[in-house]
């Protein structure tokens, strides 16, 4: 893969006092956060506490309400060649109604690669992810295994640096799940920033270097990992890893 290369590593993910209102309602408040280059973060909390939201910001797919979102120290959402260095794969893939092939050498296009590149890249990316033999299949009757590891073949054929993953396996049966956490691992040894929401208590201890847990909107903790599991400091940490309604 010698098409598109990764310039330069990028700074730390930065957000400063970032913020989001919907109509009259606060969703998300001053959250001011540090991601090193490079890491693993999984963020957790419970249902409305702002995750899949946050991602959305991180990725540029929305404008904060006040606040900023920061990456080598520009704003991203001004920032087109930041934005060429990201990727993200949501819970439900979002995927054309063309050929898994199709799907990948459609994004590969949006970067600029010609035919001949493209076409070889796609390849190596479906063979990759053990969906070679599925190429000319209709991306939409796929398995929502298969449907999932077409989504992050998409994503690695584009050599992101960050790499924005929302409930990836919430849906997927067991074999399915070790596959896409086989997957994040993989980008990861290759040199691409994790940041990832799970529901998933085992699968966050599994693959999070530092876990992010947001409550009503803020963030309550940004820890190492075991010391998230071990030693939560917050109370409604704590309820959430002992299996209690949080409110």
């Amino acid at each position: 893969m010698n098409d598109l290369h990764r310039q330069p590593g990028m700074l730390a993910l930065e957000l400063e006092g970032l913020g989001f209102r919907h109509r009259d309602q606060v969703l998300l408040r001053d959250v001011n956060l540090r991601l090193p280059s490079g890491s693993r973060t999984i963020i957790l909390g419970p249902n409305g506490a702002g995750k899949s939201l946050l991602m959305r910001l991180c990725h540029g797919l929305l404008q904060p309400t006040w606040g900023r979102v920061r990456w080598a120290g520009s704003d991203i959402q001004r920032a087109e060649a930041a934005r060429l260095r990201q990727a993200m794969v949501f819970q439900r893939p979002v995927l054309l109604r063309r050929s898994a092939l199709a799907n990948i050498e459609y994004a590969l296009s949006l970067r600029g690669l010609g035919r001949r590149a493209r076409r070889a890249r796609a390849i190596e990316a479906l063979e990759h992810f053990g969906l070679g033999h599925l190429a000319a299949r209709a991306a939409r009757v796929l398995s929502g295994g298969e449907q999932q590891r077409l989504a992050l073949a998409r994503a690695w054929a584009l050599e992101p640096e960050i790499l924005f993953l929302d409930e990836p396996t919430s849906a997927l049966d067991p074999a399915a799940t070790k596959a896409v956490e086989d997957a994040v691992m993989d980008f990861h040894r290759n040199g691409t920033q994790i940041v990832m929401t799970t529901h998933d208590l085992g699968q966050a201890h599994r693959l999070a270097e530092q876990v992010v847990f947001l409550f009503q909107g803020s963030v309550l903790e940004h820890t190492p990992v075991e010391g998230f599991f071990s030693r939560p400091v917050s109370r409604q940490a704590q309820a959430f890893l002992a299996g209690e309604l949080v409110w």
